[in-house]
């Protein structure tokens, strides 16, 4: 990407506007269309659903999948409540009923986590 006023003597590299730094340097969380989405901008919500069999799953909705690194909160997660978990549909499920335990992680991590 060229940067502003390219090939003149005020040529600067473009920037991020959050972190200051220059794109190529940039670590900011993007989403899909390039933009910034830090873990404050995004609303999760954690809720509980019954399976088949009275199974409770706990999913939790509302991140932003190419932002959020989701195997990496998924493995941290699984690891913090010992117990399985997937990614479907954008969406992380937990087996069992975590739902204080993923709220407090997540707010934790910086995201408005809220019970539904």
């Amino acid at each position: 990407m060229p940067g502003l006023f390219d090939g003149t003597p005020l040529e600067r590299p473009v920037t991020c506007e959050v972190c200051g730094l220059a794109l190529d340097a940039c670590a900011c969380p993007r989403d899909a269309d390039g933009q910034v989405r830090r873990p404050q901008d995004q609303p999760v919500r954690v809720a509980r659903e019954k399976r088949r069999k009275g199974k409770a799953v706990t999913i939790i909705r509302g991140l932003d999948p190419v932002a959020s690194d989701l195997p990496a909160l998924l493995a941290r997660l699984k690891t913090t409540c010992a117990a399985g978990g997937t990614i479907s549909d954008g969406a992380i499920e937990l087996q069992g009923d975590h739902r204080p335990r993923v709220v407090t992680l997540l707010q934790e991590l910086g995201y408005p986590a809220r019970q539904a």
